[in-house]
């Protein structure tokens, strides 16, 4: 029989082994600017057109794309390609770095139609890729100041970044071995807040941030930003994942009971008593671990197994859990005398934390989050693809103004292939 594979219509492979200027091309053919264009026109009036709004912008799409970490490098590079000058719609010399310097203030001024900008590519995606959007990841980036240490005299040099702290994330786990492990990362500078689609690894909404800002609470932000100004994209996602930083009860209630958005998240151990299980309320040999594996303890023998997974209950608000013996065909002494041989249903209440409209114990939760590596590979082009190792930026107006720049940059590489590929892609293939 014929063999029909899954296709689909894009991955970040495709945008990798294209060349700077296919890259460019892409950029500057699709990225949707022009009333951003025309109202930066506007604004300039009149006045002397010596270097075009148009070939400005588009020289710093070119920046990003060329992973310039500062002016004078782009500049540079300009002076020496033609090509690129040509590209970007330069008739005569290279702008001056004074020029450069007005241009990008008058970006920033714009903050919103930059904003606004990105929104317009994410409903792009959401109408071209298949299930784009369903599975969101959350996750924050630490993104290092220019400036190693704050300005102590808390003045203006040009030379000091005065938006931004210090902070430090912690990571730990446990090794194949079962050693415990922690990795601390600290830093000086900024936390890049970051909402991707795990299924294509493109962003989907971000926030920007001084370092020491709470995961949590920019979590609640993020959310309540995305109602305001992407409700189809909170209509449209059916999971949300994250490491335990979003580890929280009115984060994993507001999801689930708001927007209908089971969360994935990892946990933390909260329990303050050395008990390993605590007894489940009403149940008299049921017991439960901090992270959601419900077991039995047969009445007889006085031996503890996982209950298996029954799904959950949607009207009720329950998570069904099976007798181990009956589902597995395991030999339980106690099972006749056993309340809850038929099984049970544990409700959210019992706990919003450990207990799930996905079951923590299940194997489709493991699933669910082992995607969440998506928004780390998305990090991981930020800074090799998008320069973020290497920038040269002080100030929080410029960090956002960088990150909109790239993440903007980053969608309509993927919107570009997409539409330039689709035809192709959408043909059924039989080998």
């Amino acid at each position: 029989m014929a063999i029909i594979p899954q296709m689909s219509l894009f991955t970040w492979k495709e945008i990798e082994i294209l060349g700077d200027l296919d890259r460019l091309r892409l950029v500057l053919d699709y990225m949707p600017d022009e009333a951003f264009m025309q109202n930066l026109e506007k604004k300039r009036g009149k006045g002397r057109n010596d270097y075009p709004v148009r070939a400005m912008w588009n020289s710093i799409l070119a920046g990003i794309v060329f992973q310039h970490e500062s002016i004078e490098k782009l500049r540079r590079e300009l002076s020496r390609n033609g090509q690129l000058r040509e590209m970007c719609g330069f008739e005569g010399q290279v702008p001056t770095s004074y020029a450069y310097t007005r241009f990008l203030k008058s970006l920033i001024r714009d903050e919103e139609m930059m904003d606004k900008m990105f929104e317009t590519l994410v409903e792009q995606l959401l109408e071209r890729l298949p299930d784009f959007g369903k599975r969101l990841v959350i996750d924050s980036k630490a993104i290092s100041s220019f400036s190693k240490h704050p300005n102590k005299h808390e003045t203006e040099d040009g030379r000091r970044d005065l938006d931004t702290n210090h902070s430090q994330k912690v990571y730990s786990g446990v090794t194949k071995e079962g050693n415990p492990w922690q990795k601390v990362v600290k830093w000086f500078g900024y936390k890049l807040h970051l909402v991707v689609d795990a299924t294509y690894e493109l962003p989907v909404t971000f926030k920007v941030t001084k370092a020491s800002e709470s995961d949590i609470t920019e979590g609640h932000k993020l959310l309540e930003q995305m109602e305001e100004k992407q409700p189809k994209l909170l209509e449209t996602a059916e999971t949300m994942a994250g490491d335990r930083g979003y580890d929280d009860t009115k984060l994993i209630t507001k999801l689930w009971d708001t927007y209908k958005i089971k969360p994935i998240m990892d946990i933390r151990n909260m329990w303050k008593d050395p008990d390993k299980t605590r007894l489940l309320p009403g149940k008299e040999n049921v017991v439960y671990n901090y992270k959601g594996t419900v077991s039995c303890v047969c009445p007889e023998t006085g031996k503890q197994r996982e209950m298996c997974n029954g799904g959950f209950e949607k009207d009720r608000q329950k998570l069904k859990k099976l007798c181990p013996a009956k589902q597995m065909g395991v030999t339980c002494e106690g099972k006749a005398q056993c309340p809850v041989a038929q099984g049970l249903r544990i409700s959210l209440s019992e706990d919003r934390r450990i207990f799930t409209p996905i079951d923590r114990s299940s194997y489709k939760w493991k699933k669910e989050y082992n995607r969440r590596t998506a928004v780390e590979r998305v990090n991981s082009r930020l800074d090799t693809s998008f320069g973020f190792e290497l920038h040269t930026i002080r100030g929080m107006a410029k960090m956002k103004l960088r990150c909109g720049l790239a993440l903007c940059v980053m969608l309509v590489m993927a919107l570009g292939r997409i539409k330039e590929n689709q035809a192709e892609k959408m043909r059924s293939l039989v080998s």
